[in-house]
């Protein structure tokens, strides 16, 4: 019997390991645009400089597409060198070992740029987080018959939230570093099964946070939360040898971590991302807003916006309980504090320390924190409501409810203003202003940012992953069908340098030229351009903190051009075609 419900298992496993992976490959393929981050991933792991800025020859000369391309792809000549992975993180602030795995999966695309190492390398690491999890839910949810099946549909659906979709092909550590979190989880989850020293487990544990400390240092918040607990735990129990034996076991992985990549030191103590971290760790006055605006990011990607109204059901539970006199909670789990306790001070350290309040920095606790509220929701209304009845709710709402929103978001805007082209900036924002029905100047207040910067946003916006970029997929597309073969000048700012963020677009663009800080004259213009072909017009890229609208004027009297299209706001810089 317990064979068949073995094999049973197993494929009820792979089946939700198909249907993740086909849904993750729909969004890589739709994926239109890298972040700015994904852009470092790629030439940290292949290029011989941190930064393509820091080439000497990179600012006020014309490139080709293929120079800026050769900082994205690893090339014949570089098939072989590793180091630069070692040597460009010693000069960075991240420890190696996920670029070293990026890198070897870049080798199976050479000479060209693709998303596609980047994008199956997370899918490969999400089919082993599923199966962790999947076995994480199977611990901490009551037994029964049914217990197989709803542990794996909840560590699918786990899978398939904004947040994790988002991690799945988003081109940085995160999913390796989901996939460390929840394999040490695990493994501590192991750890208290058995009543004598586990040599295995233990070496299991020390291997896991040896490479989790070699993959991202937020993982060390974590792994220093159950360390504490595991301890509490041994030195209350009189049990000294399993004592020894774990902290044993963490200190030869922190030794050995040290002795790979010692710059890890430097990079947490006194980087500028490490002074950071503890600069904001110090100074917590606006702490508890930085909470608030975590768990509206955990509603928005981790419950696709349905947090509120679980809570909301969750307090009328408890309120009709109370009143009724029956217990609130059906029973206790000894497994689900050393989950909660852990991911809760990662939580806590993120918000604090966190340069910028983003979801990537949650999103290796992204599938914990999504399991540990259905463990609250089962457990409030499991002997008032059949829990298939919730489930099946609970994975209705979290399918719908992004698709609700967006029809919102249509009706408020307009399905058709992404079909309108303008030709400037703030004759979109003054538009939306007019025809909208959503308070612009509250979500002003309260994002702190530019009113132009907020509705510009507004208007491209929709609920899904936030690095799909679908809304980047226009301007990519009309550059490589239309303007690919039109000269190209960046008016760049450099004290606003985010030049990666869009680095993507240059690899499309036959020829381009970086035009750092330069007064726009008609010396410097034509100059610029003297030998170039502009008969079909020019694009123009400007970055934040520059009057673009005056700048394209200029160009225009300069050049005796009649007209200008605004054709998008990027990650970094508007996009301008005049001619």
């Amino acid at each position: 019997m317990k064979n068949k419900n073995y094999k049973k298992e197993i494929i009820i496993v792979i089946i939700i390991l198909i249907v993740q992976s086909v849904v993750f490959l729909i969004a890589g393929i739709n994926k239109s645009y890298i972040h700015m981050d994904e852009a470092y991933s790629l030439g940290l792991a292949s290029y011989n400089k941190t930064e393509i800025q820091q080439n000497s020859d990179f600012y006020n000369t014309w490139h080709n597409k293929e120079y800026y391309e050769d900082y994205l792809c690893v090339n014949d000549d570089e098939k072989n060198d590793l180091s630069m992975v070692y040597e460009n993180q010693k000069n960075d602030v991240h420890p190696p070992l996920y670029y070293l795995f990026l890198r070897l999966a870049m080798q199976f695309n050479i000479n060209f740029f693709s998303k596609w190492p980047g994008i199956i390398l997370n899918m490969i690491m999400y089919i082993f987080i599923t199966i962790f999890m999947y076995l994480i839910i199977k611990k901490i949810l009551p037994e029964s018959k049914s217990n197989i099946i709803k542990s794996a549909i909840l560590a699918l659906i786990s899978s398939l939230t904004l947040a994790s979709i988002n991690n799945a092909i988003y081109i940085r550590m995160y999913s390796m570093s989901t996939l460390n979190i929840v394999i040490t989880t695990y493994l501590h989850l192991k750890l208290l099964d058995y009543e004598k020293i586990n040599l295995k487990v233990l070496l299991l544990i020390g291997i896991s946070a040896l490479i989790g400390s070699l993959t991202h240092y937020y993982y060390l918040f974590y792994l220093i939360a159950l360390f504490f607990m595991f301890s509490f735990k041994y030195l209350k129990e009189k049990k000294y040898k399993h004592f020894f034996a774990y902290s044993l076991t963490l200190l030869f992985s922190g030794i050995f971590s040290i002795m790979i990549f010692p710059y890890s030191i430097n990079h947490i103590f006194f980087s500028y991302r490490g002074q950071g971290v503890i600069s904001n760790i110090l100074n917590i006055s606006d702490f508890l807003k930085r909470i608030c605006q975590y768990i509206y990011i955990i509603n928005v990607y981790i419950y696709n916006n349905t947090l509120f109204l679980i809570v909301l059901f969750m307090i009328g539970m408890i309120i009709y309980k109370k009143t009724k006199k029956i217990k609130l909670i059906c029973e206790k789990n000894k497994y689900i504090m050393y989950i909660f306790i852990p991911t809760t001070v990662y939580f806590l350290f993120v918000a604090v320390s966190a340069p910028w309040i983003e979801l990537r920095y949650i999103m290796p606790i992204g599938c914990l924190i999504f399991i540990l509220i259905w463990y609250l929701i089962e457990n409030i209304v499991r002997n008032l409501i059949d829990i298939k009845i919730i489930l099946t709710i609970f994975i209705v709402l979290l399918i719908l409810m992004p698709a609700i929103l967006n029809i919102f978001i249509d009706l408020s805007l307009g399905k058709d203003r992404k079909q309108i082209f303008y030709s400037r900036k703030d004759e979109l924002v003054e538009n939306l202003i007019t025809r909208s029905n959503i308070p612009f100047n509250i979500l002003k207040n309260f994002n702190e940012v530019p009113i132009d910067n907020t509705i510009l946003f507004i208007e491209n916006y929709n609920i899904e992953p936030e690095v799909l970029y679908s809304n980047k997929s226009e301007i990519v597309n009309i550059l490589k069908e239309k303007y690919n073969s039109i000269p190209a000048i960046y008016l760049f700012n450099s004290s606003n340098n985010r030049f990666l963020d869009d680095i993507l677009l240059f690899t499309i663009i036959n020829e381009s030229y970086i035009a750092k800080d330069i007064l726009v004259t008609e010396e410097n213009i034509n100059e610029i351009l003297f030998g170039k072909d502009i008969s079909k017009g020019i694009l123009i890229f400007i970055n934040n903190g520059q009057d673009s609208d005056g700048l394209i004027e200029k160009i225009k009297k300069i050049l005796n051009f009649k007209s200008s299209t605004y054709l998008q706001r990027l990650n970094a810089c508007d996009v301008y075609f005049i001619k």
